[in-house]
């Protein structure tokens, strides 16, 4: 039997086994199971440990069964290089925004400078930063958010992205 620290990471964060469940889309009747000792779905403590925001290792003391400690390593493992993943795609899409937009800025600016488009096309470089700004948070959580997390499902999408 692997003891598990559900109990301790809950009560750490002061949470009541229904805010657990409703943070992990697991029931209350679950998260009582695994407090009193059952054995659970990798995927259930994925749940878990994502609500917790902890690796599925520390969801246990001791694991004693080798191979569900060969599963949980494994799974973290994947967890982590799914993260990584998923954090380059973003950070290169935010990268390319502002490689466009530096281009977009000095292209305008070299058009008025030598007098092929009037002063007033300055307005679109705000335009811009700013229609660019909202309109690649719309995508990031309607469009990229859900392929990503179809994709990379252990990885999380976190608020900067």
């Amino acid at each position: 039997m692997n003891e598990t620290r559900i109990v301790e990471l809950r009560k750490a964060r002061g949470w009541t086994q229904e805010k657990l469940a409703e943070m992990s889309s697991v029931t209350v009747r679950t998260i009582q199971r695994l407090e009193a000792g059952s054995d659970a779905s990798l995927e259930t403590l994925t749940l878990l440990a994502r609500a917790l925001q902890v690796p599925v290792r520390d969801l246990f003391a001791d694991i004693q069964d080798a191979t569900l400690d060969d599963a949980v390593t494994n799974l973290d493992r994947r967890t982590a290089l799914q993260q990584e993943r998923r954090r380059t795609i973003t950070k290169g899409l935010e990268s390319l925004y502002y490689g466009v937009g530096a281009l977009l800025t000095l292209g305008v600016l070299a058009a008025i400078a030598t007098d092929l488009w009037p002063n007033i096309a300055l307005l679109i470089v705000p335009g811009y930063w700013v229609g660019g700004w909202l309109l690649s948070i719309f995508l990031l959580f309607v469009v990229v958010g859900p392929r990503l997390d179809r994709k990379y499902p252990l990885s999380i999408q976190r608020a900067t992205e």
